[in-house]
């Protein structure tokens, strides 16, 4: 699939920093780099992590995780691989479908918008459905595999 767009300007609201379940939606810190690439590594793959290593080399971090009973469920990270762009992002597989995700998006995305972006990519989208619905967003003519052209292989 194509990259999508995201207008930053015409987000839905805000979404708040804890859930009902009780799940925080935060930025990381930087002591918390090694657990939380660890964690995505394992849980997801290496360019992930490596994408994921990338929001913690600036300041303020731009990742943002979800903790639920001091344990991290959840990540989302922009600016990884190329400025102005989201991801990669993922919920624990035990997590899915409570709204997890969706708040880190969401948080994400505002994050973005407060730093000064207009407007967000998504690369190499996984879940094109939910962006266009939720987000609005719209393809990218041309885009495929864009930034992602000649990437190596996992490990």
């Amino acid at each position: 699939m194509s990259d999508l767009l995201v207008r930053l300007y015409a987000l839905p609201p805000r979404p708040p920093a804890e859930l009902a379940d009780g799940t925080s939606i935060r930025r990381a810190l930087g002591p918390e780099k090694g657990v939380v690439s660890a964690w995505v590594a394992r849980t997801f793959n290496t360019h992930w992590a490596s994408e994921c290593e990338m929001g913690f080399g600036g300041q303020p971090v731009s990742c943002w995780i979800a903790v639920r009973d001091n344990r991290l469920i959840g990540f989302a990270c922009h600016d990884g691989t190329a400025k102005g762009f989201f991801g990669p992002t993922g919920v624990d597989p035990e997590e899915r479908g409570k709204g997890i995700g969706d708040a880190l998006l969401m948080s994400t995305l505002w994050g973005m918008r407060d730093a000064g972006y207009g407007y967000a990519i998504i690369g190499d989208p996984g879940p094109v459905a939910f962006y266009t619905k939720r987000l609005d967003a719209i393809e990218i003519p041309n885009s495929k595999p864009g930034v992602y052209a000649g990437l190596l292989p996992r490990i």
